[in-house]
């Protein structure tokens, strides 16, 4: 396979405090030699664990840059044992644009995994994400929101995995991160995942959902710092005393837990996120927007829980998922 044509200005392998870039040529109209500058910092002491934490999956999503930036400018040297990666906004283009996908390439960054090193921007991301940091990391975490057109009560995931030993290391690091919520998540769709990718090399692996609808409140972008520091002191990197509150256990048993829109309209939530709810429960109505006179359509829980998440814009089309019910556990 090609080398990666992003070249690093940090050394991943020097003790001390860097910042600099991963740099990815791309010649475009208004820079012919020019290039995607994708910030990153490394602080490495000694011998120990590897935490690679990303944010800005989908540049949408604020908790994790806000969490990330800062935690770049805060880290204390004196207090790390291994090695932090920090990349506050892996998908840089469409961070810098505000949008979910790359405005280069429309380029979803967590759907093309493994990527390819002579592809789209995108891809190429990817690819060195794939082949060159996942492998040095030991813990990987990915803070995602709702973004735009999502929002979720704040929650941090984990996945069912065929190892075993390595699921119950991953949901004792989603537990140490203390979100509000912790969830065994069922994805809809795995397919090129960032998350897939760094599960099937064995890295303890864990996600979040906090907040949504295109901005951080302080209460997402604290539980995102402070969960941050909590994963380091878990893994051994960080010295210190974690900060720990209560969280609250979900499941999502079923595909039943998803509610799709099968129509377009105006959305009517029913139910406030974090809302106690049964089956049969009406979540949502969806609104014919062309004229009065047209009962809206009802979109029913499939079974007990509470509404973790939902569509956040005022209208739907048709696919849209609407809701989201997990089941409070333990």
């Amino acid at each position: 396979m090609r080398p990666s044509p992003i070249a690093a200005t940090v050394d991943f392998d020097k003790d001390g405090t860097q910042h600099g870039f991963l740099k990815l040529p791309y010649s475009r109209d208004d820079s012919a030699w020019g290039a995607v500058m994708i910030p990153v910092a490394v602080v490495k002491r000694g011998q120990g664990p590897t935490a690679l934490l990303t944010g800005a999956n989908h540049g949408d999503e604020y908790e994790g840059p806000i969490a990330l930036f800062n935690l770049a400018n805060e880290l204390d040297l004196a207090r790390i044992t291994g090695r932090v990666i920090v990349v506050p906004a892996m998908n840089y283009p469409a961070f810098r644009a505000g949008t979910r996908t790359s405005p280069i390439d429309k380029g979803n960054l967590n759907r093309v995994f493994p990527g390819r090193p002579d592809g789209t921007v995108t891809e190429k991301i990817a690819d060195y994400f794939q082949r060159h940091l996942l492998p040095l990391a030991d813990y990987v975490l990915d803070i995602h929101s709702g973004g735009k057109t999502l929002q979720f009560v704040p929650l941090a995931a984990t996945h069912l995995l065929p190892d075993k030993g390595l699921q119950d290391k991953c949901v004792a690091s989603m537990r140490a991160f203390n979100a509000p919520y912790s969830m065994t998540m069922l994805e809809l769709d795995s397919v090129g995942m960032y998350d897939s990718a760094a599960e099937e090399m064995g890295k303890i692996f864990i996600s979040t959902e906090l907040g949504g609808g295109g901005s951080a409140t302080a209460a997402t972008a604290d539980i995102a710092r402070r969960g941050v520091r909590n994963l380091l002191m878990h893994a051994g990197i960080l010295a210190g005393s974690a900060d720990r509150r209560p969280s609250v256990g979900l499941d999502m048993p079923s595909g039943d837990c998803y509610v799709t829109s099968e129509g377009a309209g105006l959305l009517e939530i029913r139910i406030d996120l974090g809302a106690a709810v049964r089956k049969g429960d009406v979540l949502a109505r969806v609104h014919g927007y062309e004229r009065t006179g047209t009962p809206p359509v009802e979109y029913r829980a499939k079974l007990d829980g509470i509404l973790a998440g939902r569509h956040y814009p005022g209208l739907v089309q048709t696919g849209d998922t609407i809701a989201v019910v997990a089941v409070p556990v333990g």
